[in-house]
């Protein structure tokens, strides 16, 4: 299997069986993407050179734009899409194999979870993993110590409170926040 393979199969929805060539090479990217956030986490680095690690652990260009403050975890790397004018700050995690994409304008705080698997529900089939991506739209705000669950958008101009629990789609210009999240108000 290869990249293109993976992320086609990820990107599908497809299961990634236990034993499997697709957890096999997740299993790769997740040993590459430790290498890199070790050399992006275990020292300092000017944002043109953050820029340029993240690159390496995407695989992708990255824009001028990306402020980022390590540290920054990921288990893959390769899935992640990023905007224009995006902020990520410090800690934040991209759980990242069934894709992640932000759009333009984005902040992402403190601690911020990003989450995009779930594992079988059956005891046999929990070593399952079951890919489903998560969509920030442009001008999103994602509080701290959020968490993101697989399969969510967040509409363009949301807000996600800190320390919320997302486990559905937010609306455009709304205020969501709790534990699981919940609308607290829609934005004018």
């Amino acid at each position: 299997m290869n990249l293109e393979e993976f992320l086609e199969h990820t990107n599908s929805g497809k299961t990634i069986h236990a034993p499997s060539k697709a957890q096999e090479f997740c299993d790769n990217l997740l040993l590459e993407a430790t290498e890199i956030k070790m050399k992006l986490n275990c020292e300092y680095h000017t944002e043109d050179e953050i820029r340029e690690i993240m690159a390496e652990l995407t695989g992708q260009d990255i824009n001028k734009t990306l402020r980022l403050v390590p540290p920054f975890h990921t288990d893959c790397g390769k899935n992640i899409h990023i905007g224009e004018n995006v902020f990520i700050n410090s800690n934040c995690t991209m759980q990242d194999q069934g894709g992640v994409y932000i759009g333009d304008d984005v902040l992402i705080g403190h601690n911020v979870c990003l989450l995009t698997l779930n594992h079988g529900f059956e005891p046999e089939k929990r070593a399952e993993l079951h890919p489903s991506p998560i969509h920030i739209e442009d001008k999103v705000w994602i509080g701290s110590n959020a968490t993101i669950l697989p399969g969510v958008s967040i509409g363009k101009g949301a807000i996600v409170a800190a320390g919320a629990v997302v486990t559905r789609d937010v609306e455009e210009n709304t205020i969501v926040g709790g534990v699981p999240a919940r609308l607290i108000k829609k934005i004018d």
